[in-house]
């Protein structure tokens, strides 16, 4: 009897570290949606992390989980193209940084619309999908600000022929 109150201790603990581990530290998320389009593709499984922006703010070229403004219940994952304080703008396909172009290499398709500049407020980010024709992001419900944030996309698990880590590019301007 003793060994069998063990097992159960041992169940119980690994299920409560699971889900602690879980809550804090890292969460899966399934994409469903074409707006990340090359990047990731629907029915990816990810693993977004949500201790990171404890320890530093979001950075230029992060995917990231958030709670977009327009639908408090849902989750949308995008790419930070400006961050708080910028001023980003939309000509020809282009995104500009404070008057610099971007470089993203990570595009397949063009934006097509325009964007005046737009100054970001502190705390929040700018987010768009990689597959801009078909993406709802910031170009339509604003900036993101900080607190809506879930965590950063570290790592696709799902299907086993795109495993791969989702490094930030940064996308430094000339």
């Amino acid at each position: 009897m003793g060994e069998l109150k063990s097992w159960i201790l041992i169940i119980i603990i690994a299920l409560l570290l699971s889900l602690l581990v879980r809550a804090y530290v890292v969460q899966p998320y399934k994409v469903e949606m074409l707006s990340m389009y090359n990047t990731l593709t629907p029915n990816d499984l990810i693993l977004v992390d949500k201790v990171s922006y404890k320890l530093h703010p979001p950075r230029r070229g992060d995917v990231v989980v958030f709670v977009p403004p327009n639908s408090l219940k849902d989750k949308y994952i995008k790419r930070i193209i400006g961050l708080s304080g910028e001023t980003i703008s939309v000509q020809e396909n282009t995104v500009y940084i404070d008057g610099r172009p971007l470089n993203e290499p990570y595009l397949h398709s063009p934006m097509l619309s325009n964007l005046p500049d737009t100054k970001i407020p502190e705390g929040y980010y700018f987010v768009m999908g990689d597959n801009r024709s078909v993406s709802l992001d910031s170009r339509s419900f604003g900036p993101v600000q900080m607190s809506s944030m879930v965590g950063k996309a570290i790592f696709v698990y799902w299907p086993f022929n795109h495993i791969e880590g989702l490094c930030a590019y940064s996308g430094e301007t000339p």
